[in-house]
């Protein structure tokens, strides 16, 4: 009698599980999609520290910023595999935390509570472009020129940082940066640590980078750099939280920095998510599923400011769980559930020093630089403006000073080519919109 009620019961969660997520359409299984949703966070929990980290130089705490990395990793991977059942990944984006904290806080001189307004109206934005046509107008108006420029600009600006936590580049009086001490044990854990990253991300070993991290904190142990004090307390750091949750300030809206950080929020979190999206759904054979992801996306985009964050995005190593037969949301929820799990180990999260943290940066900067190979050259109107992106989003440790030197010039020489029809309507409004923040910021001075 037991064992006939354990079939039925097993019998009825399998046809849930079909009807939520229709494995075998997909031709798919429970056992599949596990092991997917075990590589991808695998792949992916990195982010955890990562995020933190980058979130901690804005000013959030560290341990509010686990804790909301984890949250928002979550409610991301949630959406997306509810709402779209697709296996794609949400976490807090590289390169747009990144724009957060060191051009919207430390550049343009938001407080880190402004920030997170700016970051939920950018994704309220996101969700109007993702549940309108929109999307299309936007895509269609911005050249891939400077989409893939950006994409290389903040490749290279994650490398700078990356180079700075690590010690291998420092502040110079006389030259702006030099070499670091090579001879510190700050600097020699970072530089093995990253040809340890290296080895194992060429080789393709699985959770590359947190097998990286582990050895590079291991490492850090050893040399004495490790601050293990933190370990005195297990209990989740919730009080830290508490000042973090919905706590955005709009004591700015009125200002124009304000908007010029939720414009370039918007535009990076919407045509990254965009770009992405369509690449995973062609791998998987379901360009129709697009509107769904990207709304999932964009829902997801805007609980981040309420939750404490920079926006979410679909994650590059959605490939890895592609990889490992992943094929429905239930991948992408099983992911999400392993972040909440994490949520425990953040007294050991909290051991893992700046040079464990480094080699990631770099290599996923090298990562990103990738994108450069997309990008017509020879063309000057189209390579110029893409070469000012590139140079001065790392150069002015600006997203959006780089972003605002490129998209001003790129109509600029269309017109004096006598290209003017190449340019869309809202592009010349973006660059409109840069020039007068420059404007302003320089009748400030």
């Amino acid at each position: 009698m037991g064992r006939a009620r354990g079939y039925n019961e097993e019998g009825t969660k399998a046809k849930v599980l079909e009807r939520f997520f229709q494995l075998k359409k997909y031709q798919s299984s429970l056992k599949q999609e596990l092991v997917a949703g075990l590589v991808s966070f695998f792949t992916i929990v990195y982010i955890v520290v990562v995020n933190s980290s980058i979130l901690a130089d804005a000013g959030i705490p560290f341990e509010a910023g686990v804790i909301v990395t984890a949250l928002t990793s979550f409610v991301g991977c949630l959406l997306v595999g509810l709402y779209s059942n697709t296996p794609i990944i949400l976490v807090p984006g590289m390169g747009i935390n990144a724009l957060f904290s060191y051009t919207i806080v430390k550049s343009m001189g938001l407080s880190w509570q402004e920030a997170l307004a700016a970051v939920t109206v950018s994704g309220l934005i996101f969700v109007v472009v993702a549940f309108t046509k929109l999307s299309h107008l936007i895509m269609t108006a911005i050249p891939d020129s400077l989409k893939n420029a950006t994409t290389v600009g903040i490749g290279l600006f994650l490398t700078f940082i990356g180079l700075q936590k690590g010690g291998i580049v420092i502040s110079s009086p006389s030259t702006f940066v030099s070499l670091g001490h090579l001879g510190s044990p700050h600097v020699i854990v970072t530089i093995i640590t990253l040809i340890i990253t290296l080895v194992l991300f060429v080789r393709q070993v699985p959770g590359n980078f947190l097998i990286s991290i582990v050895l590079g904190t291991g490492l850090s142990f050893i040399w004495g750099i490790v601050d293990i004090s933190h370990l005195q307390s297990t209990a989740l750091p919730f009080a830290s939280y508490a000042k973090v949750f919905m706590g955005f300030s709009f004591a700015k809206w009125w200002s124009l920095p304000f908007w010029v950080a939720t414009f370039s929020l918007a535009l990076v979190v919407i045509f990254e998510n965009m770009g992405l999206v369509h690449g995973y759904l062609q791998q998987l054979g379901r360009p129709e599923d697009q509107s769904r992801v990207l709304q999932a996306n964009a829902i997801s985009a805007a609980s981040c400011g309420l939750l404490g964050t920079s926006p979410t995005v679909s994650t590059a190593e959605t490939v890895a769980g592609i990889a490992a037969g992943g094929r429905t949301g239930l991948t992408a929820i099983i992911t999400g559930t392993l972040f909440l799990i994490a949520l425990f180990f953040i007294p050991y999260i909290r051991l893992i020093p700046d040079s464990a943290i480094a080699p990631i940066l770099i290599l996923i900067g090298g990562i990103m630089i990738q994108s450069i190979q997309s990008i017509n050259f020879k063309d000057l109107s189209e390579g110029l403006p893409a070469f000012f992106v590139i140079v001065f989003i790392p150069l002015t440790y600006s997203i959006v000073d780089g972003l605002a030197f490129g998209f001003i010039a790129y109509p600029l020489l269309k017109l004096v080519l006598g290209k003017r029809k190449e340019v869309a309507f809202p592009l010349y409004l973006v660059s409109f919109l840069f020039l007068l923040n420059f404007v302003i910021n320089a009748l400030e001075m």
